[in-house]
């Protein structure tokens, strides 16, 4: 008979004991988790990236229903524990429901420690732990306006990024006089400041809150020094507390956290814990690694191998911003008996310190450069020592031994316990031991089996190298990646054969390309749906149901399931009866929100479903068409007011930037394309950003192209200077036809020209006149059949079963 295993508490240190478990092969236990919050298992550590619309809650799931379905794992979401009857051993939760175990796991973690200041309590004040905390900020972020975070440690600076992101003006209040003390020196932490005021934070340091203002709603932060800071949105960010309450009511021991043995046992034989609520060795983690350090130490002990010992951990630290390198380990304080090694390179924002200590590293902060970060690691952990590679440590494992080593001897010199993904918890022998036994052959592969990589991604490289270790030449890094699992045909392929074959529509590509499924999948039938309407305009018929639901129904669905409304503003432009349209339409169907948004249009948020055919007729009727803003396709043209208002301008920035929406509007791209026209150098409109940019000067315009500001950050490149604006529809045409007929799905125009060369898309487009003239022919051909309004076509009875409710069907009893 199976024994009882019951868990308290659904994250991540949960979890991965659970994975650690059943990897092992064990099935000695009926398992019962019990999870407050009303989902499965998804990365914390990840919440930053969600906040700052980086990634969505489906991209860290770390846990589906499936997989607890898969392992017989009965998942009970939404229950919150309230007792543990020891005597009995028994827990019963809030309703009174009682659940027996034989082995229990408290994995309670921790809660938010929230200031006692007067108005802590105001709506406003919102803590960064889970996702609801992010809701409640992307709510705010929404509304717009000014964001205080107090705390400039690690979590407070992701939310102000994620924030910062999302528009918000954000001010992080610190009370200490560096940011991230506990993990950085002070010279790390100057540059991080000034990293994070470079991209509009603004950072107050030794800033003390002494009152949160406002009557209901938040208002205003008061500070010790009598300034006053206005805000509305407060996020507190300044640490956690293990959650011990449940332990301590129990009757078991604890401290400052629940106390553990190395066996992570408490001072009850039959109840183990794990995670931040744990206490060992005096210490308590809130950090990832740790927490996966126990939970194998717990699956180990469950399995019957009771060797398994938790011994403590050593924690690194990185700052999960976009663009920002940082990671530290170790002790860096300074002290009598220690030195440090240190590396600056000013131009190019890099700091390294070493603190050595008997010759053995015992600290180091990174910044700037963190590629060493690994093997820094495993000197500190080994404690090696560093006496005959002192004078060139500080530049990194390649440079030891005189000549640059070779990357893959020192990934082959790592130790099986080496860890690879500081995110996920995943060491080297599990990813050689994934490849090997089952069969592993791709980065995505080891994603999905291990999850290294899965996380920030800064590992990446890591995996490829272990992948390339363990299987020699089979291993091709650049090797075509299937576009999906209905076929082993890449992207490409696929482009090519549609043209070569003549195929035009789905079911042919499918049948003649020898598809390994029926009907596809969501991966490939949007894919193939666009590169039949870009490669046969006129001819191939849009396959509406091979769409995303907001492509489908021309409106970005929100996350209570209402949609936004953003009608099309050329060039930025818009008149007093626009607005009015605008502000009736809002009036008339109870629309919560009216946001503007960075594109220069506005945005009407919290549209009913079955209110979308008369909102979009309200518009219509105004002479507002869709902004398309759900699209793989043209989004907007950014403009700046031009010669015609600036005395900067150059050229009539705004006329050409409507002349080209007006252009492109309606063209399908593979992934969303944004434009930007600036009057003058100066660059107001930030089209040097942009996936397409002109910047007027004097003597004409200069084009720019492959620009980015989203989940990568990465300026444009030159493609020609023009006289003309006539010459600037044609390169601008031209470059978007040649990115349609060569473009990936979902691949935007960045990486699109990376793959193929920034130079040969110069070489076609600016060098090859000829060319050049036929793309923009062609380009102009297709939008003969694309600038339709979609809004008209569903006012005008298309597809109205998209909007029909659904008709209820009475019940009948069985017989």
């Amino acid at each position: 008979m199976k024994k009882k295993l019951v868990v308290i508490g659904n994250g991540m240190a949960a979890g991965h004991m659970l994975e650690e478990l059943f990897d092992r092969g064990n099935t000695d236990y009926d398992v019962t988790i019990f999870g407050k919050e009303p989902r499965v298992n998804y990365n914390r550590m990840m919440l930053s990236p969600v906040l700052s619309g980086e990634k969505k809650y489906e991209e860290i799931i770390i846990h589906d229903e499936e997989w607890y379905k898969t392992n017989n794992v009965d998942l009970r979401t939404g229950v919150n524990i309230s007792k543990i009857d020891r005597e009995n051993k028994k827990v019963i939760d809030d309703d009174g429901n009682e659940t027996s175990y034989d082995k229990l796991l408290i994995a309670t973690g921790s809660y938010p420690f929230i200031i006692p200041v007067v108005g802590h309590k105001l709506k406003g004040v919102v803590s960064f732990r889970d996702l609801d905390d992010v809701d409640l900020m992307q709510e705010a972020a929404n509304r717009g306006g000014k964001a205080i975070v107090i705390g400039g440690g690690l979590l407070g600076l992701e939310a102000a990024a994620g924030l910062q992101m999302q528009g918000m003006d954000v001010t992080v209040l610190h009370l200490m006089p560096t940011l991230m003390e506990r993990q950085l020196d002070s010279a790390a932490a100057y540059l991080l400041e000034k990293e994070i005021e470079q991209r509009g934070i603004k950072v107050i340091t030794r800033a003390n809150t002494e009152k949160i203002i406002g009557d209901e709603h938040v208002e205003a932060i008061r500070l010790d020094d009598g300034r006053e800071l206005e805000a509305d949105l407060v996020v507190m960010a300044v640490g956690i507390r293990p959650e011990v309450k449940l332990a301590a009511e129990a009757g078991l021991m604890v401290n400052r956290g629940i106390l553990a043995s190395d066996h992570l046992q408490t001072s009850d034989p039959d109840i183990l814990t794990v995670g931040e609520c744990v206490e060992h060795g005096s210490e308590c983690y809130g950090l990832v690694a740790p927490l996966y350090e126990m939970a194998k130490v717990i699956a180990a002990n469950l399995d019957g191998d009771m060797s398994a010992k938790y011994t403590g951990s050593v924690t690194s630290t990185k700052l999960k911003v976009t663009g920002i390198d940082l990671f530290s380990i170790g002790d860096f304080a300074e002290d009598e008996g220690r030195e440090g090694i240190i590396l600056r390179d000013a131009a190019g924002g890099i700091y390294k310190r070493l603190i050595l200590e008997d010759n053995k590293l015992v600290g180091a902060v990174l910044y700037g450069e963190t590629g060493d970060s690994t093997w820094f690691t495993q000197l500190l952990r080994e404690g090696t020592d560093i006496s005959e590679m002192r004078e060139t440590v500080i530049f990194g494992q390649n440079f030891q031994g005189g000549p640059p080593l070779d990357p893959m001897a020192a990934v082959a010199a790592l130790p099986d316990e080496a860890e690879i993904c500081g995110c996920n918890g995943v060491c080297k022998g599990k990813i050689v031991s994934a490849i090997k036994e089952k069969g592993l052959s791709s980065v995505d592969d080891v994603r999905v089996h291990t999850k290294a990589s899965a996380s920030c991604g800064t590992c990446t490289n890591l995996v490829e190298q272990l992948l390339s270790l363990s299987l020699g030449d089979s291993f091709n890094p650049n090797a075509p990646k299937p576009m999906c699992p209905c076929t082993p045909l890449e992207h490409g392929d696929v482009r090519r054969l549609i043209v070569a074959k003549e195929l035009k529509s789905i079911p042919a590509v499918m049948q003649e390309l020898e598809w390994e499924t029926s009907c596809g999948c969501a991966k490939c039938r949007p894919a193939l749906n666009y590169y039949l309407l870009s490669t046969w305009p006129g001819e191939y018929v849009d396959d509406n149901q091979s769409r995303f639901v907001n492509e489908r129904l021309h409106a970005n669905i929100q996350k209570d399931g209402t949609y936004s409304v953003v009608p099309r503003m050329w060039g930025g432009i818009t008149s007093p009866e626009e607005l009015r349209a605008i502000a009736d339409v809002a009036d008339k169907y109870k629309i919560p929100t009216v946001k503007v948004t960075g594109g220069q249009r506005i945005d009407l948020l919290g549209v009913k479903k079955e209110d979308l055919t008369d909102v979009w007729a309200d518009l219509n009727n105004a002479g507002m068409i869709s902004g398309h803003a759900y699209a793989k396709g043209l989004r907007t043209v950014k403009t700046c007011v031009g010669k015609d208002w600036c005395r900067f301008g150059t050229q009539d920035s705004t006329g050409l930037g409507i002349k080209l929406e007006r252009t492109l509007w309606g063209s399908w791209t593979p992934a969303k394309v944004k434009l930007a026209v600036s009057g003058c150098p100066r660059n107001c409109s930030e089209a040097t950003c942009k996936d397409v940019g002109v910047i007027c000067v004097d003597s004409g315009y200069e084009l720019h192209f492959g620009g980015a500001a989203g989940l990568d950050i990465k300026g444009t490149e030159i493609l020609c200077n023009v006289t003309t604006e006539d010459e600037v529809m044609e390169y601008t045409t031209a470059l978007i036809q040649l990115y349609r007929e060569e473009g990936y799905y979902l691949e935007r125009i960045y990486k699109w020209a990376k793959r193929v060369g920034f130079d040969r898309v110069r070489e076609v487009i600016v060098d090859d006149e000829e060319q050049r003239k036929t793309l923009s022919k062609r380009f102009y051909h297709a939008q003969q059949f694309l600038q339709i309004d979609p809004w008209k076509e569903f006012v005008d009875g298309k597809d109205a079963h998209e909007f029909a409710p659904i008709k209820p069907i009475p019940l009948e009893a069985a017989q």
